[in-house]
């Protein structure tokens, strides 16, 4: 039989914090997260870049865990693991930053040249931009940190501007007058995806517009009367019989004195108000389409704001002047003001016949994320892409199959949105991002190029000016897969791991980053940028509410990191994450997952002291005792049961396997079957099977199996992150395992059947069997001293029970019959579990009835129905056992 490898002494106690510091830098320092390994194939993951502002909060540890857990177990299967890393410049985010301490100082960004700015931000980055690249190391995630990436690096705006151009002169990105969500407070445009909708308490005014003629008025409703001031038509349904001879009459606005006309369209509901709208198109998305329809050009409509949302001058001069410069709320109370003075508010009649300027209504209402303050549609002369074009060759991959989307459900989202995609706005009115490459001529004329020098000679000596703006941070984010590789260069790292091999991501980002990966990726390479695409659910609150701020209710990981361990939070949340569901934080889970890694730890000290050690062999040992043979199957089956979860990416499965493996078949049962018996046979197995269980465990918990795996052997060549995947080239042997599960299953049912008869648990009883099949008294003569020491029984008789009061204990094929007479007194146990039992049924029966009280389910708190359903699952499954205990008294 092979020696163990020598060991070092595991201390007594299980210690998270010091363990985890020493193998992070041991690995980091030794270039273990660098692929190196050429003949290998690759396998090659890239994490969503995490902004630069950033710290590390409860959805990066979810999302980064999942990646870590993949990266880690494709490396031990011998791939050429690349797991790219990196941040993202976070235009607004980081320009909101740095103004901040400006503003601190008093001080702010327009004192300062764009360049001398721009210095400043790159020296916030250089002093407090890695936060949250030391605090993914803190989760033990195993990144090629060699080649970190930042969206901002030379080679990355390179990359940027190529597409850029490229994109231009195929006629793809183009500039428009058009309607962009604009955020007054951060003076810029910013895309659907970061406006957020709040319900706001607001108003609803009623106005009459008087036609030119005198004719009479009609009505219009609106929650922004300010906008009038830029109101250029007025629209009715062109089948509403209520309007149709006023469609084309000319309506004279009361405050500006504009006419315009009345245009039929069928925007206008018949259904809704009086079936009247106004429409102002420089300052509303639906607007400004019906404009269109009605034939005003977006460079003839009227912008009534600044970039401040204050009013300004519109370009017929018809604004009256007490408005120009006046704040946008300001100018709404003096419009209806204004309105009410001369007569052209209609009031709106309360319940009670009170009379209001307007009806109090909840109002949906675009909020900036990160601004805060209202949105408002500003009709601006933008960088667009053209995304429905795009949005073609993904649309197709992902239908083909070429690109999965796990799980399968989110499909439907994905098509919704991409078949029905609208212009991308790229530009954004920052001084901190990739500057858009265009320069101007005096007449507006825009010449892009990569350089201002080709630009010029595209120009000739006609005089340029460099566009402004910089590009939307999630443009240069699309390039993420192919641009941190090198592209556009080439090179065996482009040619090795692009595309790459999975996408692990929130489906929160599935619009904002996923998919335009997938559009850059055809576009600019004609390859799908990965085949496969994970979308995980959101880490929320335990009452399931989602996390915020404002709520009070986030949960820093790095807190549970100190308390519990970055293993367990990390097998929390991997155990926790079922293809997409949101996962509810619960603490005493992450605390159950570190006791998990204390149980392993235990386990580990026992077999120590045992003389049991590192294994010599990939293959398992050679096996003679059932004992033996059945953990050896359970490898196998464990092992199976692991590789088929992660091809299928169910972390959860994947996770519970190993759990359920490491704490029941082997700290549970092996240990306490080999207990007493440590033949050479048994240590050998016992040293290979411990050391597939930490080789199985490390995806999840790298840090406790890093240090157990250092402890049990000496092996300084393969650190554990480097060790081969278990290979074990055996099988599961059928008789050993219907021999140790007959076993536990005694042992087990004996258990329960003492304790719920209130019977000592080290109590020795004897035990019948009169007539055991062959294989069953085969098992029992095999196994005396196991059933003694763990079943307690001291002895199994295959004779007939002594008449009287047994409990009855089921094991495979038997009916082992327990005599109780002289262990307990039977009259007073059958009392006390009727008693209880009767209790239970009858707040069972009562909780049935609440909870089939349609009005209670379905006006109470979701969190006291829940607690109805979990306390009735509990009685009831309380009076089961209790009868069935009463029924084991006969």
């Amino acid at each position: 039989m092979t020696e163990t490898a020598p060991q070092t002494e595991l201390p007594k106690t299980f210690d998270p914090a010091g363990i985890e510091a020493k193998w992070y830098e041991y690995w980091e320092a030794n270039g273990l997260f660098h692929p190196d390994r050429p003949d290998a194939e690759p396998f090659t993951i890239v994490n969503p870049p995490p902004n630069v502002t950033g710290s590390l909060h409860i959805g990066h540890a979810l999302d980064n865990t999942l990646q870590d857990v993949v990266i880690r177990y494709e490396r031990l299967r011998g791939k050429d693991a690349l797991w790219v890393v990196g941040t993202d410049h976070a235009g607004i985010a980081t320009q909101m930053v740095v103004e901040r301490q400006l503003e601190e100082r008093q001080d702010k960004r327009t004192n300062y040249s764009r360049d001398d700015f721009v210095a400043k931000v790159w020296e916030w980055k250089a002093e407090s931009g890695g936060a949250i690249t030391r605090q993914l190391r803190r989760l033990g995630c195993s990144m090629d940190w060699s080649r970190e990436q930042f969206t901002m690096d030379p080679h990355f705006t390179r990359a940027v501007v190529k597409v850029f151009v490229d994109l231009y002169n195929q006629g793809l990105i183009y500039r428009d007058k058009r309607l962009v969500n604009w955020d007054p407070k951060l003076k810029t445009a910013i895309s659907d995806l970061e406006v957020e909708t709040k319900e706001i308490k607001g108003s609803f005014w009623r106005f009459r517009y008087p036609f030119a003629d005198g004719s009479g008025a009609v009505e219009v409703a609106t929650t922004r009367p300010e906008t009038m001031l830029a109101d250029m038509a007025v629209a009715v349904n062109p089948d509403d019989p209520r309007y149709r001879d006023a469609i084309g009459k000319d309506i004279l606005q009361p405050l500006t004195g504009r006419r315009f006309k009345v245009v039929a369209d069928e925007h206008a509901d018949p259904e809704l108000g009086s079936g009247v709208v106004k429409i102002t198109p420089g300052h509303d998305f639906n607007d400004f389409e019906v404009g269109k329809r009605a034939g005003i050009k977006p460079a003839d409509m009227l912008n009534m704001f600044d970039a401040e949302a204050r009013v300004v001058q519109t370009a017929d001069g018809l604004v009256p002047a007490e408005f120009v410069g006046m704040e946008r709320f300001a100018a709404r109370k003096l419009v209806v003001s204004r309105m009410k003075e001369q007569g052209f508010l209609i009031p709106h009649v309360d319940k009670d016949g009170n009379e209001h300027d307007a009806e109090p209504r909840t109002i949906q209402t675009p909020f900036g994320d990160r601004g805060g303050v209202e949105i408002e549609p500003w009709l601006t002369d933008q960088w667009y892409v053209n995304a429905e074009v795009l949005a073609e060759k993904p649309i197709e991959a992902v239908r083909s199959g070429a690109i999965e989307i796990v799980p399968k459900t989110w499909e439907k989202t994905f098509f919704n949105w991409m078949e029905n995609i609208q212009p991308w706005c790229v530009s954004r009115q920052l001084w901190w991002g990739h500057r858009i490459p265009a320069w101007y001529d005096a007449d507006g004329k825009a010449y892009v190029a990569e350089t201002e020098e080709e630009a010029q000679a595209l120009a000739g000596t006609t005089a340029l000016t460099r566009d402004e703006d910089v590009l939307d941070t999630w443009f240069s984010s699309a390039l993420w897969p192919f641009a941190t590789l090198g592209w556009p260069e080439k090179s065996d790292l482009v040619e090795r791991h692009f595309p790459n091999s999975l996408l692990v991501s929130g489906f929160d980002i599935l619009f904002f980053w996923d998919a335009r990966m997938m559009m850059m990726g055809q576009a600019m390479t004609g390859q799908n940028p990965w085949p496969r695409l994970y979308l995980h659910g959101l880490v929320r609150a335990p009452d399931g509410q989602k996390m915020s701020k404002s709520k009070g209710n986030v949960v820093d990981p790095l807190g549970l990191i100190d308390r519990f361990g970055a293993d367990a939070l990390r097998f929390f949340m991997a155990a926790m994450e079922s293809q997409g569901r949101d996962i509810k934080m619960d603490e005493r889970r992450v605390e159950g997952y570190r006791n998990f890694a204390t149980k392993l730890w235990n386990a580990a000290r026992f077999c120590q002291a045992n003389g049991i050690g590192a294994s010599t062999s990939i293959e398992a040992p050679a096996a003679t005792s059932a004992v033996n043979k059945w953990i050896i199957g359970e490898v196998v089956e464990t092992l199976a049961e692991l590789d088929k979860a992660m091809a299928d990416l169910r972390f959860d499965a994947a996770a519970n396997a190993i759990y359920h493996f490491v704490w029941d078949q082997f700290c549970d049962w092996y240990i306490e079957l080999i207990k007493g018996s440590f033949d050479a046979e048994t240590k050998a197995v016992a040293g290979w099977v411990l050391d597939q269980i930490l080789v199985m465990l490390h995806p999840f918990m790298p840090f406790v199996t890093e240090e157990l795996w250092s402890k049990l052997g000496d092996r300084p060549d393969y650190p554990l992150i480097t060790a081969k995947w278990p290979a074990p080239a055996a099988t599961v042997d059928a008789a050993a395992k219907a021999e140790v599960d007959w076993l536990i299953a005694l042992v087990g049912s004996l258990r329960t059947a003492k304790n719920e008869l209130g019977i000592a648990p080290g109590a020795r009883l004897d035990a019948y069997l009169p007539e055991p099949s062959a294989a069953t008294r085969a098992i029992i003569e095999r196994n005396p001293a196991a059933i003694e020491r763990l079943a307690r029984l001291s002895a199994i008789r295959f004779e007939p029970a002594p008449a009287g009061a047994a409990m009855q204990i089921g094991a495979g094929d038997a009916n082992v019959m327990v005599p109780l007479e002289g262990v307990i007194d039977i009259a007073a146990e059958k009392a006390r579990l009727a008693k209880a039992l009767e209790v239970s049924a009858k707040e069972a029966k009562s909780l049935e009835g609440r909870l089939s009280n349609a009005a209670f389910v379905e006006k109470a708190k979701p969190e006291a129905v829940d607690k109805a359903h979990a306390d009735h699952a509990m009685h009831q499954a309380e009076a089961e056992r209790l009868a069935a205990a009463l029924a084991r008294l006969g």
